[in-house]
């Protein structure tokens, strides 16, 4: 047993407390003080912040390694996630050959892809290749296909996918959403210019949540709202958004904060292998995307991932909209959480896995847990037995 003491506990909607949490591959008890038993090892976290696992459902790569081209990386990057706080991903592969995707998904079914000390591997996102080509992004037309339920005939929660992006206005696209949602696919609007009726229509066969928010998507119109006004005033959705200051202006991110709230509005960061590697050149799919003071773009110019850390999108959230710091961690972990039906994650509670992240006053990660097994860091002081 693992016994963490003096932490401020964030369990959002409800308000941090001060409490001693003890854990074991699971959260066991959470009281204002335990009494330690010889044997357990004992952590004064002395203030610092206990927030649940982060759990990012879109990311493409990381430090110099891209998911679609080389899937074996996977297991390389899960180690390298906890440093920023993530104990649960979706490996992302975005529009690419049929191959690639089998590739991916033999990986995330393998031993690997469940090593200890590591982020866990949730499954896939498939972003891609039931896409718009008029809202196509960074990614690779001639790997777009109309969906097709013989290509998707293999996904499923049971197989390793859990969350498709596709654009619901294709023709054959309802069809593929109700049968992907009966399967225990997450189905996630984007790279799309669907309207607002359609994704109404779409919502109501299965569609949860809106990729990147504001980004590869049809612009909001007082008279056509399409995919933002509906990401809106439709309570069944959950909208991701990549909070990195080159994706979406800071009043954008403010407005998306007002409308949606910690429930509604989900951090990703949509990294690609330039995540944690500075400026330079960087594979993603195949194609060369050039990292420049932040921002990764293609040669034309178009935004192309990012090279966004869960952490910082988390700082980044606070200091644009002023939201409490149990909000963001909320946006972070408990939002995806429940888009993808995790319900032992994303949050602090008695039974729930030990899947936890300590930060200290600047929401820097100090020590991440996954299932009670410290995976990255630890406090500053000395372990008392």
């Amino acid at each position: 047993m693992r016994l963490l003491r003096n932490a401020v506990v964030h369990r959002w909607p409800d308000p941090p407390i001060r409490a001693d949490v003890l854990i074991d591959s699971h959260i066991r008890r959470i009281s204002a003080s335990i009494t330690a038993e010889p044997g357990w090892d004992v952590i004064d976290l002395e203030g610092r912040h206990l927030a649940p696992g982060f759990i990012d459902v879109q990311i493409n790569g990381g430090f110099g390694h891209d998911l679609t081209s080389d899937p074996g990386s996977i297991p390389v990057l899960a180690r390298h996630l906890p440093a920023h706080g993530v104990t649960a991903f979706l490996p992302t592969i975005i529009t690419s050959p049929a191959s690639s995707v089998a590739a991916a998904l033999a990986i995330v079914r393998g031993p690997a892809s469940r090593s200890s000390g590591a982020a866990a591997v949730l499954g896939l996102h498939l972003e891609g290749p039931f896409l718009s080509p008029d809202r196509i992004g960074a990614h690779e037309a001639a790997h777009l296909r109309p969906p097709d339920p013989a290509l998707a005939n293999g996904w499923s929660r049971g197989s390793g996918v859990r969350l498709v992006t596709l654009a619901p206005e294709l023709p054959g696209s309802l069809a593929l959403v109700r049968e992907l949602a009966a399967r225990g696919v997450a189905v996630s609007a984007g790279h799309s210019s669907v309207s607002y009726s359609q994704l109404g229509d779409a919502v109501d066969a299965g569609v949860r949540a809106v990729t990147h928010l504001f980004n590869a998507m049809r612009p909001f119109h007082h008279r056509e709202p399409g995919i933002i006004g509906r990401a809106f005033t439709d309570d069944r959705l959950v909208s991701s958004i990549i909070v990195d200051g080159h994706h979406v202006h800071r009043a954008a991110v403010c407005t998306a904060w007002k409308m949606l709230g910690p429930g509604r509005l989900m951090l990703i960061t949509d990294a690609i292998a330039g995540l944690g590697m500075g400026d330079g050149s960087f594979n993603l799919a195949g194609a060369q995307v050039q990292v420049n003071g932040g921002a990764a773009r293609t040669a034309d110019g178009v935004l192309a991932g990012s090279v966004l850390s869960m952490d910082a999108a988390v700082r980044n959230l606070i200091e644009l909209t002023g939201c409490s710091t149990s909000e963001a961690f909320a946006s972070a972990s408990t939002t995806p959480a429940r888009l993808l039906g995790e319900s032992d994650r994303g949050g602090i509670a008695e039974d729930m896995r030990a899947d936890l992240t300590v930060l200290d006053e600047t929401l820097s990660v100090i020590t991440t847990f996954v299932s009670g097994e410290i995976v990255f860091g630890f406090p500053s002081e000395p372990r008392k037995r």
